[in-house]
């Protein structure tokens, strides 16, 4: 059954999880389109100033896929020490 569309647009996004180094989130990446799961990547960059006075911030991409492919996209990360899940705004939706 399709979802009832409302005003013309459906946005099924939902947040997955987080990633904070490039090797992470072209490993991840790479198997969610081996997996044929669309995603998309919101990059959070911090500026030169907020990291010159506080040098542990680290960039971190947020992962977003739809929320059909959610389950088995969380098959496929489970155990990985990469994708941190289960925080704040993002890290995996339950």
């Amino acid at each position: 059954m399709a979802a009832p569309f409302i005003n013309g647009m459906v946005n099924r996004e939902v947040s997955f999880c987080r990633v904070h180094s490039i090797e992470a989130k072209d490993k991840l990446e790479k198997l969610l389109l081996d997996n044929r799961i669309s995603y998309f990547v919101e990059w959070k960059e911090y500026s030169f100033i907020t990291k010159l006075f506080n040098p542990k911030v680290k960039n971190s991409f947020v992962f977003k896929i739809n929320e059909e492919d959610l389950a088995k996209a969380r098959l496929l990360v489970a155990g990985s020490s990469d994708v941190e899940n289960g925080s704040e705004e993002t890290e995996v939706a339950e």
